[in-house]
C-alpha cells in the first residue's frame, strides 16, 4: 500500500508518521520548497489527544510544557474569573511550540524507510500509483478542482501571535482574556516564557505597537522582561461540504479551520488522524483494498461530528462577542452560573479534551 501527501506542514509531517508507524510506505509532495515558520506560533494539545500523540505518532513528553488549569475572564470583570477549568492530579491541557514539534517530526521521518521527500511535478499521472492521495495544501492542482465548496466566514479581525519572557513563575495556568478589542490568550510554554494569542477585531496589519501596549495593559501575572517579534495572521473559519473526491481527501485545515480562541485547531485534526488509522488498520486486518471507501467511511463517521464542533466554536466567540458590543455584564453573569455547576464543567472539560462523541 502506497499513500501520498500533498503538503509539508505540521499536518501533513504528522499524518505521515501515524502511516509510517503502521508500515504503510509515504510519499510528501511539496508545492513550497521554502516552507515559511512562524517561531511564535503555539499548539495547544488536549490531555487524551496527547496521550494518543506519544502512544501512536511520536512522543512529544520532553518538548510539551503541561497546565493543570484554564481560566477565562472578560473585560468587565478581569480579576475576577467568570469560567474556571483545572486538573489538580494531572495535566489538562499541553502547549508546544510548532517549530519544536515540526523538527521532532522531520527528523524521526528522515530515516524512515516507509517516508519519501518528494518535490511536485506538474504530471498528475505521476500520482495514479497510490491508494488514497490526502491533500493538505491549499495550492495543490486539487484544492480548487475539487474541494472549493465550503461554509466559510470571514471575521474580520487579525491574529496576533509573539512570546513574552518573564521572570521565574509557577506557570501552568492558561488565561483568556475577552477583551473589548477580541479575545487574548496566555499560554505558558515554560516557566520564564509564555505565549500571546490575541485576535483583534477590525485591525490592520502591522499594528504590533498597538498589540505590545494591550498585552502589557491586560497582564496581571507576569513581571516582562522582553516581548519577542510580534507575527499576524488573517482569522477566517472554514468546513468543506465534501470531504473527498474519488480517492483524493482533503485534511487538517483545508478540511476545517476553527476560530483559534479555544485552542482546538490541531486538536480536530488529532481526532481525524485516529479515525482515519482506525479504519485503515481495520480494512488491513480485514483484507479489502485501500481505496475510495476509506474516503467515504472517514467523511461518514466525521462530518457531522467536524460540523458541531465548528459551529460551537464559532458559537463561544460570537456569544463573547454580543457582550463587548452591548457592554453588558448579563452574558456574563450567565457564564458564571454554568461554571459553578460541576455536571456542566466537567462535559465542557470533557469535549475540549476529547471533542463531539455519540
Amino acid at each position: 500500500m502506497k499513500v501520498c501527501i500533498l503538503g509539508s506542514g505540521l499536518t501533513a509531517l504528522t499524518l505521515a508518521k501515524a502511516l509510517v508507524n503502521q508500515n504503510i510506505f509515504v510519499d510528501l509532495v511539496s508545492f513550497n520548497k521554502n516552507l515559511k515558520k512562524n517561531s511564535s506560533r503555539t499548539i495547544g494539545i488536549s490531555k487524551t489527544n496527547c496521550e494518543y500523540f506519544n502512544k501512536n505518532i511520536i512522543n512529544i513528553d520532553k518538548i510539551i510544557w503541561k497546565l493543570k488549569k484554564i481560566e477565562i475572564y472578560n473585560d468587565n470583570s478581569v480579576n475576577e474569573k467568570i469560567l474556571n477549568f483545572e486538573n489538580n492530579k494531572d495535566q489538562l491541557f499541553s502547549i508546544v511550540k510548532n517549530n519544536q514539534i515540526y523538527a521532532t517530526l522531520n527528523k524521526s521521518l528522515s530515516n524512515n524507510k516507509f517516508f519519501k521527500k518528494k518535490n511536485f511535478k506538474k504530471k498528475t499521472s505521476d500520482l495514479n500509483k497510490y491508494n488514497l492521495i490526502i491533500n493538505t495544501n491549499y495550492n495543490s492542482i486539487f484544492t480548487k478542482k475539487h474541494f472549493s465548496k465550503k461554509i466559510e466566514k470571514t471575521y474580520n479581525s487579525l491574529a496576533y501571535t509573539t512570546i513574552i519572557e518573564h521572570e521565574r513563575v509557577l506557570n501552568n495556568v492558561a488565561i483568556q482574556i475577552f477583551t473589548k478589542f477580541g479575545p487574548l490568550a496566555f499560554l505558558p510554554i515554560s516557566s520564564n516564557k509564555t505565549s500571546i494569542v490575541y485576535s483583534i477585531y477590525n485591525s490592520k496589519k502591522n499594528d504590533n505597537v498597538k498589540i505590545i501596549e494591550l498585552i502589557n495593559k491586560y497582564n496581571f501575572k507576569y513581571n516582562i522582561k522582553k516581548i519577542e517579534k510580534v507575527e499576524s495572521f488573517d482569522l477566517k473559519s472554514l468546513v468543506l461540504r465534501s470531504y473527498y473526491h474519488n480517492n483524493i481527501l482533503a485534511f487538517g485545515d483545508l478540511l476545517h479551520r476553527i476560530h483559534p480562541l479555544a485552542g482546538q485547531g490541531f486538536n480536530m485534526t488529532i481526532r481525524d488522524i485516529k479515525t482515519l488509522i482506525n479504519i485503515i488498520k481495520n480494512k488491513i486486518d480485514l483484507g479489502l483494498a485501500i481505496d475510495s471507501s476509506v474516503n467515504k467511511e472517514f467523511e461518514k463517521k466525521l462530518r457531522h461530528r467536524n460540523y458541531i464542533f465548528f459551529n460551537g466554536i464559532d458559537f463561544i466567540h460570537e456569544f463573547f462577542n454580543l457582550e463587548r458590543k452591548f457592554n453588558s455584564r448579563v452574558l456574563t453573569k450567565s457564564i458564571k452560573l454554568i461554571g459553578k455547576n460541576p455536571s456542566l464543567n466537567k462535559m465542557f472539560t470533557t469535549i475540549a479534551d476529547r471533542g463531539i462523541n455519540f
